[in-house]
């Protein structure tokens, strides 16, 4: 099948996952001064949390967001947050990553504006406690929104990668077929699976993620982003 079109990943494709931990404080913080709760006890209640976003995304196939991650943390905790209160450390949740963002890794904009110059350009992402609006202000921020013609994540879809949803409304939005996709991403289990389950094709890319599998699935394997430039004559 002819590439018609081409998706990327977001987390450890085009950005590094990296300043986690400063804003986890900043959610903790937020949330001990609302509640009166101790920070310590925030924190535990927050690794629980994420260990339940954990499950819920790879169990279910979904992601959860800062809404559901405010109220977990209140009911682990055992008490009742006011309406306004919650909504007030939902944005918090939300915003934290736009203090203390991911940088993009090193010639990802490039090779997104190289693919948009040969085909629409799509990215499909999953989301989290940083929902898809704070990502896309982070792809503004970096140069890359002009790039793509279409935007793609789980908090807006309500499903989460590998699930053929994602990639469906991804090339629906793009004018293509879904297996007229090639999708490029880090994980083997949600990024490849989920275009090869539409009969796409598949990049694994390597160059941030330590833990990509050494046995993949992917039609194509990319250490850096210069090896995506190098494979585009093939693709056209």
């Amino acid at each position: 099948m002819v590439v018609k079109a081409i998706t990327f990943d977001f987390w450890c494709t085009l950005f590094r996952d990296a300043n986690s931990e400063p804003r986890q404080k900043i959610r903790i913080q937020a949330f001990a001064e609302a509640s009166g709760i101790a920070k310590d006890k925030v924190e535990e209640a927050l690794r629980h949390v994420w260990g339940e976003f954990n499950r819920c995304h790879r169990e279910d196939q979904r992601t959860l967001g800062p809404d559901d991650a405010v109220r977990m943390t209140a009911d682990y905790l055992g008490i009742t947050l006011a309406p306004e209160v919650s909504d007030r450390l939902s944005v918090v949740f939300a915003t934290a990553i736009l203090r203390h963002p991911p940088e993009p890794i090193e010639g990802a904009l490039d090779a997104v504006k190289a693919a948009s110059f040969r085909w629409p350009v799509g990215l499909i992402s999953d989301s989290g406690v940083s929902p898809g609006t704070a990502l896309r202000a982070l792809l503004d921020r970096h140069g890359f929104t002009g790039c793509f013609d279409a935007m793609t994540f789980s908090d807006e879809v309500g499903v989460a990668k590998p699930q053929a949803r994602m990639f469906e409304t991804a090339a629906a939005r793009l004018g293509v077929a879904p297996c007229e996709i090639l999708h490029i991403g880090d994980l083997e289990h949600t990024d490849i699976a989920g275009i090869r389950g539409v009969g796409g094709k598949a990049a694994l890319f390597r160059g941030a993620n330590g833990h990509t599998p050494r046995e993949t699935n992917a039609d194509y394997i990319l250490e850096t982003w210069e090896d995506f430039l190098d494979l585009i004559p093939e693709l056209t």
